[in-house]
């Protein structure tokens, strides 16, 4: 039996993403054209999918491109939306607004590269955010217990969540993929001897794109 279910869906592409630039809160300019339309496609895919089973609660993190990617899931979905300053992604510090070629040169790479150490001046480092969004993330789940939840989510996010449900070690090298206006999907089973665990049950979901996607298995 299932019992919570969150899913993640990346934001459609940015103009920061399209113009190669760190787009944190002070720069962020939202969507492109395609990335609206990218979040419509995935949209209406969540609409016709659980059609039968609704969601509980649409989260957004506060920078305009995932505000823009709620609000449509909201309309599509007819679901408020709630923006949650919790599941913003990284602080860039003094990168924010730079060229992401510019930013990895001086930091010898990007925020991964050297997890425990700041990427800009006033920067989080990847471990320290990893950290903090995924405590944030732990309490969000603990409160919304077996409910469906939705997010308008960052690419780290994503990384975020499953750092946090398959235990990851900080600092771990490995890497996940998440691809704009991807679906994700965890899922919380309970079986007949009352034993809990969570399963990823998709990672990058592209298919309502016409990408294929690329599925879990238990």
């Amino acid at each position: 039996m299932i019992t919570t279910e969150l899913v993640f869906v990346r934001h459609g592409e940015a103009h920061c993403n399209a113009n190669g630039v760190v787009g944190g809160p002070a720069t962020c300019t939202g969507l492109t054209n395609l990335g609206y339309h990218q979040v419509e496609q995935a949209a209406d895919r969540l609409a016709d999918e659980h059609r039968d089973r609704p969601f509980t609660a649409l989260y957004s993190g506060p920078r305009l491109r995932l505000r823009q990617t709620g609000e449509i899931l909201s309309q599509a979905l007819g679901l408020p939306m709630r923006t949650a300053p919790g599941l913003g992604g990284p602080i860039h510090g003094v990168a924010d607004g730079k060229s992401w070629t510019e930013v990895k040169t001086a930091a010898d790479g990007g925020p991964q590269a050297h997890p425990d150490r700041p990427w800009a001046e006033g920067s989080d480092t990847w471990n320290g955010y990893l950290q903090r969004a995924g405590d944030f993330l732990h309490g969000l789940i603990d409160r919304h217990e077996g409910d469906r939840l939705l997010f308008a989510a960052h690419g780290e996010t994503v990384i975020v969540a499953h750092t946090l449900l398959l235990a990851i070690p900080l600092g771990s090298p490995a890497g996940f993929t998440v691809s704009h206006g991807s679906i994700t999907r965890w899922q919380h089973h309970l079986n007949r001897l009352d034993q809990r665990r969570w399963i990823l049950d998709r990672h990058n979901d592209t298919a309502h794109l016409g990408a294929p996607a690329i599925r879990a298995t238990s």
